[in-house]
C-alpha cells in the first residue's frame, strides 16, 4: 500500500470520536495522507482492531491502509477521548445520528461526544476546532457549542459532512467529488480545511447551517434520481418500452438533464409543456393502473412552491409593488400558465396596488391561446401594465422579480434603491424586503 509521505503535513494531529464506518476510514485515509491520527472509540473491539493494525468491519481496501499505517506509526487507537486531545489540534466526530421513531435524529451519541471532548480539553493549552461529520440537521452544532463549549473561546465548532458510500468508502475519501467545511470561525474552518490538503479536491468554505443542510440535500436529490428512474421504469415496462434505453437516452442530454440546469431555487414553473405533459402523464398512469406518487406531487409541490411565493409578497409592508416579469420565464412572452400571471391574480384580488413590466410583453402583440388566457385570467391587466421599466421603478416601493432581469435593466433596479424580493434568484434578497421563504 503506497502512503503519501509526501503530502502537506500541518502542526498537531488528529483526534477521530468514533471508528465505525465514516470514523474509521477518515481516520486510516488521514494517516495514509501523512496525518498524526488517533482514533476513540468506547467499543473496545474496534480499538483492538485497529491498534493490531485491522480494520473493525469489512470495508475494500480499508484493512491495508490500516495496516500500513499503525505499522508506520501514524495511527492508533484508544478509548480514552482524554488521551486523543492531548496532541490534537482538530477533532473530527464521526458517531451515528439514527432515526428515532418519528423520524427525528437521536443525539445522544453526539452530545456524549462532545461532552467528553468539553470535559477532556479543560485546562488544555491552545486552540482545538472541533468538527461534526456525523449528518446534523441546520442549527445542531450551533446549540452543540452553547451547550458544551460557551465558556470555552479556544474551542470552535465547524460542520464537516461526509459523502462516502459504504463499498466505495475509501475511493470516495481519497478520490473526493466534494469537500464542505462550515464554521463562524476562519481559522476554525481554515484548520478543518487544512486536514485534508493533498486530496484533489477544493473545500467548499461556507457558513454552518449551509455546511449542515447539504448533506441532507445531497442525500434527498440521491433518493429522488433513484425514484424518479424507478416511475419512469414503470410506466415503460406497462407500455413495452425499454426502460434502460429510455434512461440512457435522457441521460445522454448533458445540457438540462444531467447537467446544474433547473437546479437553483427560484420561481415556480409553468408555460406550454411541464404543466401539461406532466398531467397527461399522470392521466395516463391511472389508465395503467400505476401508482405514481413522486411523479404525482410534483404538480402539487410547484403549487405550493407558488403559494409560499403569495404569502411573502402578502407580509411585505411596502403597499405599491412592482413586479418584474409577466411571462413564465425570461426572454419570451409565452403567459400560458405563467406563474406570475397567477401571483398578480391574486395579489390583486387580495387588494394589493400592483404595476407589472416584462421586458417582452407588448398587449398589441399579444393573440391567439396568450391572448385568451391573459383576458380571463387578468382581464384588467392593461392598466397596470408599464411598458418602460423606469415608469415601474418611478412608481412602486418594492420591486418583486419573478425572472431574471438583463443586466442594464438589473443594474437599473439595483440603482432605484428600492428593496427586492428576488424569486429569480439573480439578485441578494435585502433586509428591506426580507426573505422570500421559497
Amino acid at each position: 500500500m503506497t502512503t503519501h509521505n509526501d503530502a502537506v503535513k500541518q502542526p498537531g494531529g488528529v483526534a477521530v470520536l468514533g471508528l465505525g464506518y465514516v470514523g474509521c476510514v477518515t481516520a486510516a485515509c488521514l494517516a495514509n495522507l501523512g496525518r498524526r491520527v488517533i482514533g476513540v472509540d468506547r467499543d473496545e473491539f474496534k480499538v483492538r482492531c485497529v491498534t493490531e493494525g485491522q480494520a473493525p468491519f469489512y470495508e475494500p481496501g480499508l484493512e491495508a491502509i490500516v495496516a500500513a499505517n499503525v505499522a508506520a506509526g501514524r495511527l492508533t487507537a484508544t478509548v480514552s477521548t482524554a488521551e486523543a486531545l492531548a496532541e490534537a489540534e482538530v477533532v473530527l466526530i464521526c458517531v451515528g445520528t439514527p432515526s428515532e421513531k418519528n423520524g427525528d435524529m437521536r443525539m445522544d451519541q453526539l452530545e456524549r461526544a462532545c461532552r467528553e471532548v468539553a470535559e477532556a480539553a479543560q485546562g488544555r493549552p491552545g486552540r482545538l476546532a472541533v468538527a461534526i461529520r456525523s449528518t446534523v440537521f441546520p442549527g445542531t452544532c450551533q446549540r452543540l457549542r452553547e451547550t458544551f463549549f460557551s465558556g470555552a473561546p479556544e474551542i470552535a465548532m465547524a460542520a464537516n459532512p461526509e459523502f462516502l458510500r459504504e463499498g466505495n468508502a475509501v475511493e470516495d475519501f481519497m478520490a473526493p467529488s466534494l469537500l464542505v467545511v462550515g464554521g463562524d470561525e476562519t481559522w476554525a474552518v481554515d484548520a478543518v480545511a487544512g486536514v485534508y490538503a493533498g486530496l484533489p479536491v477544493e473545500a467548499h468554505k461556507v457558513a454552518l447551517p449551509t455546511a449542515e443542510i447539504i448533506k441532507y440535500a445531497c442525500n434527498s436529490f440521491h433518493a429522488l434520481k433513484i425514484s424518479f428512474a424507478n416511475e419512469i421504469g414503470a410506466i415503460c415496462g406497462s407500455l413495452k418500452a425499454d426502460a434502460r434505453e429510455v434512461m440512457e437516452i435522457v441521460c445522454a442530454d448533458t445540457r438540462l438533464n444531467i447537467s446544474p440546469a433547473y437546479l437553483k431555487p427560484g420561481f415556480a414553473f409553468g408555460g406550454s409543456c411541464l404543466p401539461k405533459d406532466l398531467r397527461a402523464l399522470m392521466f395516463r398512469s391511472t389508465r395503467l393502473d400505476l401508482k405514481l406518487p413522486l411523479l404525482g406531487s410534483v404538480l402539487a409541490s410547484n403549487e405550493e412552491h407558488l403559494r409560499r411565493a403569495v404569502e411573502a409578497v402578502l407580509e411585505l409592508p411596502q403597499e405599491r409593488l412592482g413586479i418584474y416579469g409577466l411571462a413564465f420565464k425570461a426572454s419570451t412572452d409565452d403567459l400560458r400558465e405563467s406563474p406570475a400571471v397567477t401571483l398578480i391574480e391574486q395579489l390583486i384580488g387580495k387588494g394589493r396596488q400592483v404595476r407589472v413590466y416584462d421586458p417582452h410583453i407588448r398587449l398589441s402583440h399579444i393573440y391567439g391561446s396568450n391572448r385568451t388566457y391573459l383576458e380571463a385570467t387578468l382581464p384588467h391587466i392593461e392598466r397596470s401594465l408599464d411598458t418602460e421599466l423606469g415608469d415601474l421603478l418611478g412608481w412602486a416601493q418594492c420591486v418583486i422579480l419573478t425572472q431574471a432581469p438583463g443586466a442594464a435593466q438589473a443594474a437599473q433596479i439595483q440603482a432605484s434603491g428600492l428593496p427586492v424580493l428576488d424569486f429569480s434568484g439573480a439578485f441578494e434578497v435585502t433586509a428591506a424586503a426580507g426573505s422570500p421563504g421559497v
